[in-house]
C-alpha cells in the first residue's frame, strides 16, 4: 500500500468518525428512558445497522448516510473498521428522532383533545388542569 493511499485512508477515517457521531450522552439516556417505558419507536435496528456495516457501505446506506456510504463503498474493505459503528449510531439517531417526533405528536393530540373537552363543556377548568398536568408528566423526560 502506498503512502498516499494510507494517508487518504487515514483522512477518510478521521472524516468519517465525525460524520458518525451518534447520540450525545443526554440523548442516549433519554432514548433508554423511553425504551424502558415502552415509548421508543424503532425505525431502524442498530444491530442490523452494525452488521450491514461489514458490507461495502452497507451500514451507512442503512443509516441514511448516503454520502458516507459512497465513501465507505470506495474504501471497502478498510471501511469495515468504522462502518459498523456508523450503521449502529445512525440507526440509534434515527430511532431517537422518530421517538421524539412520535411522542411530540401524541402529546399535542392529547392536549388538543383536552382543549376540545374544555371548550365543549365536557370538563371544567379544574378537571382540565389536572388532566393537562397528567398528560404533560406522561410525555416529560425526567
Amino acid at each position: 500500500m502506498s503512502i498516499n493511499r494510507i494517508f487518504a485512508a487515514a483522512s477518510v477515517i478521521v472524516f468519517c468518525t465525525g460524520c458518525a457521531s451518534g447520540l450525545n450522552s443526554h440523548q442516549e439516556a433519554e432514548l433508554k428512558y423511553f425504551e424502558a417505558r415502552g415509548q421508543a419507536v424503532e425505525e431502524k435496528n442498530p444491530g442490523l445497522g452494525a452488521a450491514l456495516g461489514l458490507l461495502p457501505g452497507g451500514g451507512s446506506f442503512y443509516g441514511r448516510e448516503y454520502g458516507l456510504g459512497v465513501v465507505n463503498l470506495l474504501f471497502w474493505p478498510l471501511s469495515i473498521l468504522w462502518d459498523p459503528v456508523s450503521g449502529h449510531d445512525a440507526s440509534q439517531s434515527i430511532n431517537y428522532q422518530a421517538t421524539k417526533a412520535h411522542l411530540h405528536s401524541q402529546h399535542e393530540r392529547e392536549l388538543d383533545g383536552l382543549d376540545e373537552q374544555l371548550q365543549t363543556g365536557q370538563i371544567d377548568i379544574t378537571q382540565y388542569t389536572l388532566s393537562k398536568r397528567k398528560v404533560d408528566q406522561k410525555y416529560r423526560y425526567n
